[in-house]
């Protein structure tokens, strides 16, 4: 099998994508739970949809911010973006 790329990303509702890959397959991630449950500073901005949708596919992965916030590509394929223990 060849590497896991994601080719497109599209805006639901809030801040939910559905994100196309390489091998014709689609998921459908709400990072909402993992956003706000981040005691992180720096994911903090992304809890406006405005900054959250201002992302970049690079190189196959999606990408926010020159790498500031960014999942492995296999997470997204299996919809494993978990909210953050408290």
């Amino acid at each position: 099998m060849s590497e896991l790329l994601i080719t497109s990303a599209r805006h639901i509702i809030g801040h939910v994508l559905e994100i196309k890959f390489n091998d014709g397959y689609s998921s459908v991630v709400d990072f909402e739970p993992f956003i706000f449950s981040s005691k992180h500073p720096d994911y903090e901005p992304y809890q406006s949809i405005e900054t959250f949708l201002n992302f970049d596919i690079v190189d196959g992965n999606l990408n926010w911010d020159d790498y500031t916030m960014i999942f492995p590509v296999a997470d997204l394929y299996q919809n494993r973006i978990i909210r953050l223990p408290e």
